[in-house]
């Protein structure tokens, strides 16, 4: 399953707040984490983030593509179905502050 994203790093806290609509029509899933930008960390606490709130190995979880941008491809295993589900809960849930 692939899961387009929108990453807030340094964003005070780690979570996932809902889906967004870009300018250019495409839904993703904004998430925040505390991690800096730099030498990969904020995108290695978004795929830990991912794989903690989907239930899946973090082995399970990879980047896809948008290595150094705030908009990224990640690529999940597992049941499509059962990710489809969780996925919806957690674009559907209120982001906590």
């Amino acid at each position: 399953m692939s899961i387009a994203l929108r990453v807030t790093p340094r964003g005070g806290r780690d979570g996932i707040d809902g889906i967004e609509q870009l300018s250019d029509g495409r839904s993703v899933l904004k998430v925040r984490v505390r991690a800096i930008a730099d030498g990969g960390e904020a995108n290695r606490a978004v795929l830990a983030l991912l794989a903690k709130s989907l239930g899946v190995p973090k082995a399970s979880v990879k980047l896809l593509s948008g290595a150094t941008s705030r908009l990224k491809q990640i690529g999940v295993d597992g049941d499509p179905e059962r990710l489809g589900d969780t996925l919806r809960q957690l674009a559907s849930a209120k982001p906590k502050t």
